[in-house]
């Protein structure tokens, strides 16, 4: 226990953080690893110890995605130990109360802005910033050595990767580079267990029109008639356009989706500034007139968001991949790419006095953005389904998790790549609930493989559902049935 507690570094210890008055529920770090010393380059991570049993309880990492956005969103709008209470306006800092929905009741976890260039991550040279999934697994994985070295207490504890989004790709490749670590016997040996995975990208012959196209049909957003058309025209397969026509149904496709917030597609979309929510009340129903009141809904609605996760209509494949600034600069991108608003942590992390309460950058030296434009970013593979076999072929544990709602990544694709390993299944698909309601259904595999959906959750599933978030989260990590 002594061992224990003279382990983390006591400089990296934050001790209050500005709009929170109480004790925090748990200890709380902060700081940079230095990943280059010649470069200067640098990530930035903030740690939250479990407020159950630090001891014994996981160890987390969480990865947004992108390319090139923050983890903050995860801590401000998902799983974080606060929440965050709007301002009187979008520079006021928000107030703090604590989430009792937060992923730090039963794990400790880190949050980590990645790669350097992302988030309150930098570095003194600027080529660091033309990087690559290689890169970053590498510099992650690196980052996790040199952290382990500074909080050796942790290093016997279960060790997990979580992310969402484009985590879909940063999770399987940094697993890559830590099975490499420890078939060469890299110290310190990372307890590595497994990995959980919401609305991830994975293949675009599985995530693009191939998901989304019967998704939206079921969803009702095409007519029967109008699907089967597709279906004929493109020959079942509506990734791989092969004729003028079935281009030109995609392309009538496409069109008739917009308008639709792609990442919950139930939720209003907002397409300005001028657009704020108080502005067409008179037009929404008194459950959507009371989604910004924190004793309804566990977090403020976002009534625009930048670039917070992978592209509408921009599947990965291999190559540069274009960040939300770039496609927002682009006249050809007719869709606007904001819906939503992260004022709320833009004004947070860019106080002063909460960058020295956390130990990052000055303000002055550094801003924060949900999602920058400073990276340029390649990507070598074109699917992540091998990387999957290969890590539950292992014995690694697998939770992938899709909000059923989500025109992003829709779950259609998702259960299909899933499906598509060719596991034998154990669990066939079945509800699960959370305090006797139905929160989604759930398929498990052998391999310890599960496949798991959220009913009614967006994009950013613990945003939308918190309580049931928690809920799966909490038995997955114990091994208990969801």
């Amino acid at each position: 226990m002594i061992y224990r507690v003279l382990g983390a570094p006591e400089k990296a210890l934050i001790t209050q953080l500005p709009g929170f008055n109480g004790t925090l529920p748990s200890k709380h770090y902060g700081g940079y690893i230095i990943i280059d010393e010649t470069t200067g380059k640098k990530l930035y991570y903030y740690f939250v110890q479990s407020e159950r049993n630090p001891e014994e309880d996981p160890v987390v990492l969480w990865l947004n995605g992108g390319p090139g956005c923050s983890s903050f969103d995860g801590f401000v709008y998902e799983h974080g130990p606060f929440k965050f209470k709007a301002g009187k306006n979008y520079t006021s800092l928000s107030d703090l109360e604590l989430n009792p929905y937060s992923w730090a009741k039963v794990s400790n976890v880190i949050y980590l802005d990645s790669p350097s260039g992302v988030g309150l991550s930098y570095s003194n040279t600027e080529s660091d910033y033309i990087t690559g999934d290689k890169q970053t697994a590498v510099d992650t994985h690196l980052f996790l050595l040199k952290w382990f070295e500074k909080y050796p207490e942790f290093i016997d504890n279960p060790f997990y990767l979580a992310g969402e989004s484009y985590a879909g790709v940063y999770i399987p490749t940094l697993s890559a580079e830590i099975e490499k670590g420890l078939i060469h016997g890299v110290n310190p040996i990372l307890n590595l267990k497994g990995y959980i995975i919401g609305n991830g990208v994975a293949d675009f012959d599985f995530d693009g029109n191939n998901a989304l196209i019967p998704f939206a049909h079921g969803m009702g957003q095409i007519s029967d008639q109008f699907f089967e058309e597709l279906t004929a025209t493109c020959e079942g397969n509506f990734s791989g356009i092969s004729n003028q026509t079935c281009k030109d149904n995609i392309s009538k496709f496409q069109h008739a989706l917009d308008g639709l917030n792609v990442y919950d597609e139930l939720e209003p979309c907002y397409q300005n500034h001028n657009l704020a929510l108080q502005n067409a009340n008179h037009k929404l129903p008194q459950s959507f007139k009371m989604l910004g009141d924190s004793n309804f809904k566990q977090y403020p609605v976002r009534k625009r968001m930048f670039g917070r996760a992978w592209p509408y209509r921009a599947y990965a494949t291999k190559g540069w991949i274009q960040t939300w600034p770039e496609l927002a600069r682009k006249k050809a991108y007719t869709q606007q790419v904001e819906c939503v608003n992260d004022e709320i942590a833009t004004a947070w992390l860019n106080d002063e006095s909460v960058r020295n309460s956390i130990h990052a950058a000055p303000v002055k030296e550094l801003e924060w953005v949900l999602c920058t434009g400073k990276i340029k970013f390649y990507q070598y593979d074109e699917s992540m389904i091998e990387y999957h076999c290969h890590f539950t072929g292992k014995g690694y544990r697998a939770l992938i998790y899709s909000g059923d709602h989500d025109m992003c990544i829709p779950y259609t694709g998702t259960e299909a790549w899933t499906r598509s390993l060719g596991y034998k299944i154990i669990d066939e698909w079945r509800r699960w609930e959370t305090d006797g309601q139905v929160s989604g259904y759930t398929q498990g595999y052998d391999h310890n493989l599960t496949f798991l959906t959220i009913k009614g959750a967006g994009h950013s599933v613990p945003e939308y559902k918190p309580k049931e978030a928690l809920a799966f989260y909490s038995r997955w990590l114990a091994g208990d049935p969801i």
